[in-house]
This record gives structure tokens, C-alpha cells and sequence, in this order.
């Protein structure tokens, strides 16, 4: 008998792993090209895939039919705009320091699940977030002189993406994970090639290459995403999501030669650390109360 977690946490790694690939791309390729330019190109690959997904499905009217069709839009929407915002953190201050406070968003998520789907959050988690948070001021490091504005910006992208993961579970009591990815992908066409358009410029042999790349990781990444979550529990394969930022550290590393920084090792750890006692105690708050 096949274990489905374990091959669900196998495939959600190699996932993360692509995505971090995808990552190192779009930090190489937003260093020349506009970002919106960038990001345009992988979303009319990505809305390919989710068309081409809907017509083997039941068809697009299917797909598309939605009691939530705001919600729905406004979800495609701010992730694209999100990855934009990533991408332009990865060229300013990095990808390692972008990816690290990136990767409070599950701290973010614990902290809005109250206003914005009325879960009530414990003070073990309170406590656990405002941990976090700490983290997040070791690595900015206010006040210390060295504090650069557009680290801002990865904590916006965090921000955006806390709150399109609560919009996500908020959509989801009603519509399919199907639904939810057509309007993800067709609005986040529809908006970044309503302002990349007017950004595209001529892209070198070896670039376009690149592109092709980063469309391919975006599309095989995104259907090995679909499959773990098919094969796993969310619950089970929520702690796994930081290795991404592991990964992205060591092609931060490698391959742009960037410098791990003490104070971003350390806000990191806190950042972790905290982010992986609310996954569990989120999950245990099922079963006990707070």
C-alpha cells in the first residue's frame, strides 16, 4: 500500500524546489527587463495551463462559474501584483533577505485569520507572532544605521500574499480548487498584460531562453503543487513550505553571490521558529480548546 503523505511531502519538496529555481530566474531576468514585462510572459503561460486544465475538466463556463466571482477576481489580482512586488524585492536587497521575511506570512495569515474570517487566535499564537515579528526587526534592523527602505517591500509581498492565502480559504467553503486556480490565472493575465504591455522590450537569444525556463518551472511547479495537495493534507505539508527559503538561500549563495548576513541567520531562525509552533498549534486548537 502506497504511503499518499509521504509521496505528497516528496512531490510538495520538489515543488518547492522549482519554485525556488523560478525564483533565481525571475531575479536574473527582472535585473535587465522591466519586471512587468517578466512577470506578463509567465502568466500567459500560466493561464495557458489553467485553460488547458478547465477544458479537460468540464469546460471553462464550469471552471469559471463562481457565487464569488469579486472575491475570486480580487484573489487573481493581488497575487500578481504580489509576485511583481517580490520580484522587484529579489533585484533591490536580494534574494535571500526578500525570501526570509517573505517567509513570515504564516505568522501574517494567524494574525488576520481573526478580522478577516473570524477564527479565534489563541495567546499561545499571539505570543508566537509577535515572536515572529521580532525576527522580522533583527533582519530590517531599524534605528541601526543600516536599514534599507526597499526591504519594505518584501514584507508588503508577505503582507499581499497572508492575504491572499485568507482570501483563498475564504472562497474555498464555497467554490473548487479548480475555480479558484482558473480565476487566479486568467485575472493575473489579465492585469499584469494590461500594464506589461506598454513595458515590452526586445530580449537577447540567451534571455529568451531563460524566459522559456521560467514559464516551464512555473507550469510544472504549480501541477506538482496541484498533486501534493491531492495526495496530502494541507495540515501535513504546511511545515515543509520553509525550505523554500532554504533553497532559495543556497541559490542566493551560489549562484548570485550573496552574503548571509548574522542578523539574517538569526532573525530567520526566530522567524521559523515561531512560524512552525503556529502551523502545529493551529492544527492542535482542532482538537482542544484554547
Amino acid at each position: 500500500m502506497i504511503d499518499t503523505t509521504r509521496t505528497g511531502i516528496a512531490i510538495m519538496v520538489l515543488a518547492l524546489a522549482i519554485f525556488a529555481i523560478q525564483d533565481g530566474i525571475s531575479r536574473h531576468l527582472a535585473g535587465t527587463y522591466n519586471v512587468w514585462m517578466v512577470v506578463m510572459i509567465r502568466y500567459w503561460v500560466f493561464a495557458a495551463f489553467v485553460l488547458m486544465l478547465a477544458l479537460r475538466r468540464g469546460g471553462i463556463k464550469k471552471a469559471a462559474q463562481t457565487n464569488q466571482r469579486w472575491l475570486q477576481i480580487s484573489r487573481g489580482l493581488l497575487l500578481a501584483l504580489e509576485v511583481c512586488v517580490g520580484i522587484l524585492a529579489f533585484t533591490l536587497i536580494g534574494l535571500i533577505e526578500t525570501i526570509v521575511i517573505f517567509s513570515a506570512f504564516p505568522l501574517i495569515v494567524a494574525a488576520l485569520s481573526g478580522p478577516m474570517l473570524g477564527e479565534a487566535v489563541g495567546w499561545r499564537r499571539w505570543v508566537a507572532i509577535f515572536i515572529g515579528f521580532v525576527g522580522i526587526l533583527v533582519i530590517l534592523q531599524p534605528g541601526f544605521g543600516v536599514f534599507a527602505p526597499a526591504a519594505l517591500l518584501a514584507l508588503l509581498s508577505s503582507v499581499m500574499f497572508a492575504v491572499y492565502s485568507l482570501l483563498t480559504r475564504l472562497v474555498a467553503k464555497q467554490d473548487s480548487a479548480e475555480t479558484s486556480i482558473f480565476y487566479t490565472g486568467v485575472f493575473g493575465a489579465l492585469i499584469t498584460t494590461a500594464i506589461g504591455i506598454w513595458f515590452i522590450e526586445p530580449m537577447s537569444p540567451s534571455d529568451m531562453l531563460w524566459m522559456g525556463t521560467l514559464s516551464l518551472t512555473s507550469l510544472v511547479g504549480h501541477a506538482l503543487l496541484i498533486k501534493a495537495y491531492t495526495l496530502a493534507e494541507a495540515s501535513a505539508l504546511a511545515p515543509f513550505n520553509f525550505l523554500h527559503m532554504v533553497f532559495v538561500t543556497g541559490i542566493g549563495i551560489t549562484i548570485f553571490g550573496e552574503v548571509l548576513e548574522t542578523n539574517v541567520v538569526i532573525g530567520s531562525i526566530i522567524i521559523v521558529g515561531a512560524g512552525l509552533f503556529t502551523i502545529f498549534r493551529s492544527k492542535r486548537v482542532n482538537q482542544e480548546p484554547l
